[in-house]
């Protein structure tokens, strides 16, 4: 944290600057025409076993929401049901009229609309007012307007959060920022998580992050997950995006530092965020990686693990 009490990156410090938000938006799009040509869309799966089951599984449902159940508890990560701000989806938000009444925890990796929408999160609340929500230091003050206090535990970087049903989650590090108003720059802290279950999963969620060397820090400290969901998306032009996110093959260095055994590819398809298509980022992790090491769901598909 610096001087005037704002969270600080661990090796990148990093404040968002006007003219270089203004320079990208003004500036020409290499790709504008690639993008305008394409008809790809993402596929969507709507096979609802995992409704029906206690069994553990992994649900994607667009850009960086994810359902995970582990040891019959059901966690949502990043939840956002639909448009945010001037951002439309490209594609429907799955189950969103059920997956509340499934969940146990609710995840929350920081404060950008894009993973902290609030309309989807009251929403959520409403189907299930016993909820738990999981996320870093100070980010109650913008949670607390749809959960109340005793539902919200925060944690910093390498903390664990305090649960007694088996579930040991830990709130980890990433590179890049928080804003939700003109005035709270850096005022809440953004991070991933480490989730472990009795049954032997594992996952590791990365959250929003450019690259660093907390990936490789990762694996000196925690047991080698069984998935690492990795962002693969909003990355061009990347003089301005590398801060804040990471390339294909920047997220693939990552997974393979953090010694992972499958990499399940998000943050991509689902809201246009940056200047590369929207197909863009799948097709180039595909190019470099060994399909074996791959798990891509499609939104919507139940993957039982």
């Amino acid at each position: 944290m610096d001087n005037s009490g704002r969270f600080v990156n661990i090796d990148h410090p990093f404040q968002p600057e006007f003219s270089k938000l203004l320079k990208w938006q003004t500036q020409r799009n290499p790709q504008k025409e690639e993008k305008k040509a394409e008809k790809w869309l993402p596929e969507v799966l709507l096979d609802g076993a995992f409704m029906d089951s206690k069994a553990d599984c992994l649900v994607w449902l667009g850009h960086s929401s994810f359902f995970i159940r582990l040891d019959g508890k059901g966690i949502l990560i990043d939840p956002v049901m639909g448009n945010v701000s001037l951002l439309k989806r490209k594609v429907l938000f799955p189950y969103q009229d059920q997956i509340g009444n499934l969940a146990k925890y609710v995840l929350i990796s920081h404060d950008h609309r894009d993973h902290c929408d609030l309309p989807s999160l009251k929403k959520i609340a409403l189907q299930n007012p016993g909820l738990k929500v999981l996320s870093g230091l100070r980010m109650s003050s913008v949670l607390s307007c749809v959960f109340s206090k005793n539902q919200i535990q925060e944690a910093g970087w390498y903390q664990q959060f305090d649960l007694v049903d088996g579930l040991e989650i830990w709130f980890l590090p990433s590179r890049h920022w928080g804003r939700r108003s003109i005035s709270d720059t850096n005022k809440h802290l953004w991070g991933g998580f480490y989730i472990s279950s009795a049954s032997g999963h594992s996952f590791y969620f990365m959250g929003d992050s450019g690259y660093g060397n907390h990936f490789s820090s990762f694996s000196h400290l925690f047991p080698k997950p069984s998935f690492a969901i990795m962002g693969i998306g909003a990355y061009s032009p990347e003089w301005f995006m590398h801060s804040s996110h990471m390339t294909p093959e920047s997220s693939w260095k990552a997974f393979e530092e953090t010694g992972s055994e499958l990499f399940i590819p998000m943050h991509y398809a689902t809201f246009d965020l940056a200047d590369e298509p929207l197909s863009e980022p799948l097709q180039r992790l595909k190019s470099i990686a060994p399909a074996s090491k791959l798990l891509i769901p499609t939104i919507g598909q139940t993957i039982w693990i």
